[in-house]
Parts: structure tokens; sequence; C-alpha cells
């Protein structure tokens, strides 16, 4: 296959790359590096199958040659990525979704948007089923992300409606493992970086808050799954072990044998008080569920921030 994937210098976009040449598929990676690195896509330069566009998707987007599969993942998807950079992250959702559908489009190809359990908000049922629709803050601090997301989730309903377009929608909850950006504020690389450092390990609020962490290969798995399904479904993909802040302060700090200690700070606004996917519909229509438990993720995890924290 020829295959287009926006956001692939990131993190998840970047174990998507890795794998589809694996397969020797084509791919071109569209990035403009605003949240994603080139340096994750040095190993993979010198393959013929491997092309690298330097491109904000608010531009058009032109491909030369045959595209059978676009997959759209371009965004700042980290709290502290996407508050810094709002505009750009709603244009990445909006704009972005837009140009991208209207390649697939044009090229008669298939298309999956990466979502968020963002899209949810800071809902009122638990677990959260496909068919919830959310409890956002359309105007809140952390709205630019998820109104984003819902935007592009519309946008392609309708393309799917409208044009037919062969598309798929995949709703990722926290996805953690190698290759995550070490300083954007997400709550696993935070907590290893400070315990390897004997920092105090900063939780917002009590730390009661929940979330269900799934290691990367599962949810890279998960998308890999929808991609090749006949089904234009939205799915979640994510690991239904729920725990708390707390609980992962504490177990990151006995797997690293850290002497940090807990320091509890303000919760930020909209902070969602519970995630934990439903996944019934992955499992039946997929046959896909996480394999990887969260200590052997974990461990995984902290190996690689020992190798790269500066």
């Amino acid at each position: 296959m020829n295959i287009v994937i926006t956001g692939g210098a990131g993190f998840i976009g970047n174990h998507l790359v890795e794998k589809f040449l694996e397969k020797n598929h084509k791919v071109i990676v569209i990035d403009n590096l605003l949240t994603g690195s080139k340096g994750n896509l040095k190993n993979f330069n010198q393959l013929k199958n491997f092309s690298f566009i330097n491109l904000d998707v608010q531009n058009h987007i032109e491909i030369d040659g045959e595209v059978d599969y676009v997959l759209h993942l371009a965004s700042a998807a980290s709290p502290k990525a996407y508050t810094e950079n709002p505009i750009n992250t709603l244009k990445a959702g909006s704009i972005g979704t837009i140009n991208t559908l209207g390649l697939a489009k044009a090229k008669n190809a298939k298309y999956l948007l990466t979502s968020t359990s963002e899209v949810y908000g800071d809902p009122e049922i638990s677990p959260q089923p496909e068919s919830y629709w959310g409890r956002v803050n359309p105007n809140g601090v952390r709205s630019m992300y998820d109104e984003a997301k819902r935007f592009a989730e519309a946008a392609v309903s309708s393309y799917n409606r409208i044009y037919n377009i062969d598309s798929r929608i995949v709703r990722l909850f926290n996805t953690y493992g190698p290759k995550m950006k070490i300083n954007d504020g997400r709550v696993v690389t935070n907590f290893i970086s400070q315990a390897l450092n004997g920092e105090d390990i900063t939780i917002y609020g009590k730390g009661n808050q929940t979330r269900s962490f799934c290691y990367v290969s599962d949810t890279v798995a998960g998308i890999i799954k929808s991609m090749n399904s006949e089904s234009n479904e939205v799915f979640n993909i994510g690991n239904p072990n729920e725990i708390t802040i707390l609980q992962l302060a504490e177990f990151i700090i006995e797997l690293t044998e850290s002497k940090s200690n807990i320091r509890h700070e303000e919760l930020p606004e909209d902070d969602p008080m519970q995630r934990k996917p439903d996944i019934k519909k992955a499992l039946s229509v997929l046959d896909w569920k996480p394999v990887i438990g969260l200590e052997e993720g974990l461990k995984e995890t902290i190996n690689w921030v020992k190798a790269n924290l500066n």
C-alpha cells in the first residue's frame, strides 16, 4: 500500500510508520515538526519506501502518484502542547482534517482519523462507550483540543455520508511507551523523569482522578485492526484497567526504586476525573484487546526514559 500519515514524526505516528515499513508499504510522512521530532525519522531516511514532507496540514496537500490510505494523526496531543499552541491545535483538527479528507477524496483512498477520549470531556458515566456523547466545556482551557477533535469527527462522518469516503475513527485513550517526549507534560513521562531524578512527584489535586493507560504497541495494533476492518464505525482504543493518579505515582516510585516524595498542587481547570474505555465493540468487531500489562509497559518506558534523559 501507499500510505500517507500526518503527524508521523510524533509519538504514536512514528510507531505506525515503523510497522508500515516493516510490511514493505510505501510511507509518506507529513509533519510540521511543531511537536514531532525529525530525529524520530532518522532510521527511515535511507529507505526507498519512505519520504518526508515538512508541511503544516493547514496548507493544501499535493501528493504525486497513487495513495491507498490517509491517516490523520497531526495534532498537539499533550495538555502542555495544546495549551501553548491553541490556534494551531484548532486548525489541525479543523482545516487539517478537511485538507486530509480532500486528499483522500481526490485519490479515492481510505481514511482513518485518530480522535481521542477527550471528546467525552469530564464524563458522567464509566466506562465510556462510543455511543456516549460526552460532557465537554466548549469554552474551557482544554477546549481547543476537545472541540478540534469533535469537529474532526463530524467532518469525517460528513465526508463518509456525502462523498462515500471509506473512513474510520478511533478514539485513543491515554497511550504511553518509548518515543514519548519526556518534557511535554504527560503524566507517565513526568512521573518517571521526576522519580529517576529524585525530584518530588507532582500530583494535581488529591490524585483520586483515574486514567486508563494503554501501551503504545497495543494502541498501534488497534489502529491497524481498524484500518484493515470493513467497518466504518467509531472505536475506543484503550486499556480498560483503571488506576488513580496517586496509585500510578506510587507504582512508578516502586519500579524506579526512587526516594521521591509526592507533592500535591492545585487541580487544573476542567481536568477530567475519570477515564475508562468500554472496548466491547473493538473486541467483538475488530478482535482487538490490549495485551501489555501496566507493569510490563512501565518497565519498558522507564528503561527508555533512562536512556534518553538529559
